[in-house]
């Protein structure tokens, strides 16, 4: 797999820009495409990745693909992604579903416009592993674990952009007339530096329209994983 991947990857630098930007900021005039995040889920032996790519909203005729590890002495196959939503920034997101039956399948992002290719490939490492962050700054993540009753286990992930932070689920039972912020607490530190945090809800019998998204507060800022501005719902927990 890895003399595979050596030589996808010397293709992909002589023949095409690489993505050299990563998480920064690029120009409303700057073609780019960057990995937002990577959703995981399991049904048996098979993983399912949903894999959501940030792009720019100015370049005609995108095509964004997710250039994937699909199994080991297998040459890398091309996923297209879908357009997802047009964010009030204007960048656009794109997704795209894999599947493999192994834990780690690595992936990068491909992007054609306007007769150029550019790739995200994590610079030069590649993307791999479950619940994979790129530029976002937190995501939700779907419990290990069914919910219990009145009881959800919400999960995040989120970059360590300081040692004080804050973070914190808000829910609603009501289309968000009113509101409830819970604290989740620090769980573990993974290998990439990212950090898990979780917690549980316990909602009343009556909370028939459970919504929630997360909140991350750290140097003056506070970042929210709100599903690109649709929030999650009990599917999205209860989902195995």
């Amino acid at each position: 797999m890895k003399k595979t991947l050596s030589i996808v990857m010397a293709i992909v630098m002589v023949a095409s820009l690489i993505a050299s930007f990563g998480c920064v900021n690029a120009s409303a005039d700057t073609a780019y495409a960057v990995l937002d995040h990577a959703e995981t889920l399991v049904y048996g032996s098979t993983i399912t990745r949903d894999i959501y790519v940030k792009t720019d909203a100015s370049t005609a005729n995108q095509q964004v693909y997710v250039h994937y590890d699909k199994a080991a002495g297998q040459a890398w196959a091309d996923e297209q992604a879908d357009y997802y939503k047009t964010l009030s920034d204007g960048s656009k997101i794109w997704k795209a579903t894999i599947t493999s039956s192994e834990d780690n399948t690595e992936f990068v992002i491909k992007y054609v416009a306007n007769g150029t290719t550019i790739w995200d490939n994590n610079n030069g490492q590649n993307y791999s592993g479950n619940n994979t962050l790129g530029c976002a700054p937190v995501v939700a993540v779907r419990p290990v674990h069914y919910s219990y009753y009145f009881t959800s286990f919400i999960s995040a992930k989120l970059q360590n952009y300081g040692y004080q932070k804050n973070v914190f689920v808000r829910y609603t039972c009501n289309g968000w007339k009113t509101y409830t912020d819970v604290e989740l607490t620090y769980s573990s530190t993974n290998a990439d530096g990212t950090e898990n945090w979780s917690g549980s809800v316990t909602r009343t019998y009556d909370c028939s329209d459970f919504q929630y998204c997360i909140g991350y507060e750290v140097n003056g800022q506070t970042y929210w994983a709100n599903n690109f501005g649709d929030n999650y719902d009990w599917y999205f927990i209860a989902r195995d």
